[in-house]
């Protein structure tokens, strides 16, 4: 059997996809808006011996398949159609190929990953977020180039879930109004100290200090992120006010801040670590002090928080752990938090995810020259992906605000929140 006959067999002779192959076989609807071209019939050992959909992932990253169109669309229209590759699927594939010489060595065949996957060993929960491991990890995602990423995330550098003020807001818009969301949750006012963990490029940092007059300081493990924000700090004028560092937020040994902002970091501390986490930015407050969490979720708490296998995993955001937003805020609480506030941004991260999207279609050709095809694909599959993932309800964004009481339990708030809601 043909390698088309094999995909008509799993998506259905009406699939509204073209599908092609090396062989020269053809399948769904000629001309259609998406289509799939097998290039190489080693993409049939991938899909085998890889588990779940991590196969079709490793093809598509090593070029043995080509996606043409958009790619939202063609993840959306295949899990329509297709759905999660089973046990059994991959038994009929076998079987399907086992007559054609090519394709049975392929498939007897397991190859290595493709280079662009993290080249992390399984190792035991207690030792996963190490310090010499963690930066690792952000290394491995963060530190790929600091231009690709200004193509990607547009002038923001904000490489997190962007909060809409109106249906027709722009990304950048989104940007700002998240960074000051933040800002007047945990109340920033002209001449208090600010202590951003996982602060990125810095966006929060440098809105504190021009908007609002706040002494910030933000801590990354990215080498290359610090060193972009440190340049764009001084180039905006805001040495003074502002300063990020590259280093582990476990070593910030100042203390006594006003307030503390979480956005994007708690996704990488680990379901173990997130009682001492959330103890330490604690103890970095004053009494009164207010802590913002802004990190990806996941509906609830019945699975694994990571899958090791899974695409995001080993491409992606290597040893990241999601949590239910109930889960977070009992961390939070027992941690000695007031929790004051909490609010899911989900839908708003499809659209900002959209938005980066269109700016790796938009700037392709040099992303493609500046960090490699291979790179480039991981990132369009992943983003287009999580766009999916958004919308269908397989993960959240959260922020939680908490409050440090002081003395008096008094937790310093108005008595309904200020911040436009």
């Amino acid at each position: 059997m043909t390698l088309a006959g094999v995909f008509e067999r799993l998506a259905g002779a009406e699939a509204p996809v073209e599908f092609t192959a090396y062989d020269g076989s053809r399948a769904g609807v000629p001309g259609a808006d998406i289509r799939f071209d097998v290039r190489s019939p080693y993409a049939v050992s991938y899909v085998v011996h890889s588990p779940g959909a991590l196969g079709l992932a490793r093809a598509y990253v090593s070029g043995m398949i080509d996606v043409s169109g958009d790619m939202y669309t063609a993840l959306s229209t295949m899990q329509q159609v297709l759905g999660d590759i089973t046990p059994r699927d991959k038994l009929r594939i076998i079987a399907a190929v086992a007559r054609d010489p090519l394709l049975r060595a392929a498939v007897t065949r397991r190859l290595d990953p493709p280079p662009q996957e993290a080249p992390f060993s399984r190792v035991p929960d207690w030792l996963r977020h190490s310090k010499k491991r963690d930066a690792k990890a952000i290394s491995h995602h963060y530190d790929v180039s600091n231009t690709f990423y200004e193509w990607v995330l547009g002038p923001s550098m904000a490489y997190t879930c962007a909060c809409y003020p109106e249906e027709h807001s722009t990304l950048e818009e989104a940007q700002f109004h998240k960074h000051d969301l933040v800002a007047k949750k945990i109340g920033l006012q002209p001449g208090m100290r600010l202590l951003d963990v996982g602060c990125g490029w810095g966006g929060m940092v440098m809105h504190a200090a021009k908007e609002y007059g706040v002494k910030a300081l933000g801590v990354t493990l990215s080498k290359q992120q610090a060193e972009w924000a440190q340049k764009a700090i001084a180039d905006r004028g805001l040495s003074d006010l502002a300063e990020v560092r590259h280093m582990d937020y476990r070593d910030v040994t100042a203390t006594d801040f006003d307030a503390v902002s979480s956005i994007g970091l708690t996704e990488h501390i680990g379901k173990a670590n997130l009682p001492a986490y959330f103890s330490f930015l604690y103890g970095k407050l004053k009494p009164g002090g207010r802590m913002l969490n802004h990190t990806i979720t996941r509906p609830d708490n019945l699975a694994p928080s990571m899958k090791q296998d899974g695409f995001i995993n080993r491409y992606v955001f290597p040893d990241g752990e999601l949590e239910g937003p109930g889960y977070i805020q009992m961390q939070m609480n027992d941690a000695g938090f007031e929790i004051r506030h909490q609010e899911n941004l989900r839908e708003h991260y499809a659209r900002t995810l959209k938005g980066w999207c269109d700016n790796l279609d938009e700037h392709w050709d040099e992303a493609v020259a500046e960090v490699g095809e291979g790179i480039a694909r991981v990132w369009k599959v992943y983003m287009a992906g999580c766009i999916l993932g958004f919308e269908q309800n397989w993960i959240q964004l959260h922020q939680t605000l908490g409050v440090k009481l002081d003395d008096n339990k008094n937790a310093r708030m108005p008595l309904r929140p200020d911040w436009g809601v």
